[in-house]
């Protein structure tokens, strides 16, 4: 079994986090990767209800295994009700990321919660530190969703050496060879979103799990265009990193023109309420190549965690 200060402090047999992925990673989707051994975050974005956050953590809460919320800190000035709502429910652990941290440690701090962070630069880890957070997520511009610019493997090898609070590797991390590559690199854990694309599970559709399966990791692009379509006031530094489709071979890289385009941005709106996956954004990080196949949560954990201690023996023989 592998023990980490994240295991012991979760009391979890794997150092798995799922990733909030909001749209994907509801209540299910977190007790599946909580059955499993690691623990199963929910997304939550400022479109989504008070009502939508109590429901979804009441599905872990009852089958009384760990679990995790993740919030937008931008998303928070118009929507303190999400944060309230989300005390209330008393996950694990509370994601506050994309913004400063520091007004909402305090409070979670105050009710018994756990708080992680995803920093994407150096600045941004120095900020979580200084608010007190308890755990920072290296997150690299190779994973899906809005992400930032630099890779994985520096960026979590300059924050390992900030702080001696747990950190926790993510981008890029579908497979256990790749998980224990981040452990033996350091880190506390590994936050994974792409690998559960398309898990039974999730709160995407059968046809978005479908387009995962049959892409590539050469077929994602890191843009804001879907974001300016759908007129979300994502920060600019966050762009977000998805599968190609029509709409983004045309307005990538156009973003200024797309803002006066009420058609274009039509089409994006109109993709996401039919599921149309030539306009709709469908967040995915470059290891989608290795997703194929359409199973529970709770095997992708065990496959990860089985996958990953394999591995550490294997790399314990390259010692003479």
């Amino acid at each position: 079994m592998i023990k980490t200060p994240l295991t012991r402090w979760f009391d979890l047999t794997t150092p798995v986090i799922g990733a909030p992925m909001a749209g994907v990673s509801g209540g299910e989707l977190a007790r599946a990767v909580s059955l499993g051994g690691g623990l199963g975050m929910i997304g939550v974005s400022g479109r989504h209800s008070a009502g939508f956050v109590t429901d979804q953590c009441a599905v872990p809460a009852a089958s009384e295994v760990p679990f995790g919320v993740g919030l937008m800190i931008w998303a928070l000035d118009d929507r303190p009700d999400l944060l309230e709502v989300t005390i209330a429910a008393q996950p694990s652990l509370v994601s506050m990321s994309f913004g400063d941290p520091a007004p909402y440690v305090g409070p979670l701090h105050d009710a018994g919660i756990a708080v992680a962070s995803q920093v994407n630069t150096l600045a941004d880890a120095h900020r979580a530190l200084e608010a007190g957070v308890d755990v920072l997520v290296a997150q690299g511009t190779e994973a899906g969703g809005h992400t930032g610019q630099r890779t994985l493997l520096p960026l979590l090898q300059e924050v390992l050496a900030l702080t001696d609070r747990p950190v926790v590797a993510a981008g890029g991390i579908a497979t256990g060879a790749a998980m224990a590559g981040a452990l033996v690199a350091g880190a506390a854990g590994v936050w994974v979103g792409t690998a559960f694309l398309s898990c039974t599970e999730g709160l995407n559709s059968a046809a978005a799990r479908e387009r995962v399966r049959e892409a590539t990791g050469d077929e994602t692009v890191l843009t804001r265009a879907f974001d300016v379509a759908e007129g979300i006031a994502w920060p600019e530094r966050w762009p977000g990193r998805a599968l190609v489709n029509e709409f983004s071979r045309v307005w990538h890289g156009r973003e200024d023109e797309l803002v006066e385009d009420d058609d274009a941005r039509r089409l994006v709106v109109e993709g996401r309420r039919t599921g149309d996956p030539a306009t709709a954004p469908l967040y995915a990080g470059e290891a989608v190549g290795l997703v194929t196949t359409e199973r529970s949560a709770t095997d992708v954990v065990r496959e990860l965690d089985a996958g990953a201690e394999k591995a550490l023996r294997a790399a314990s023989r390259l010692l003479t």
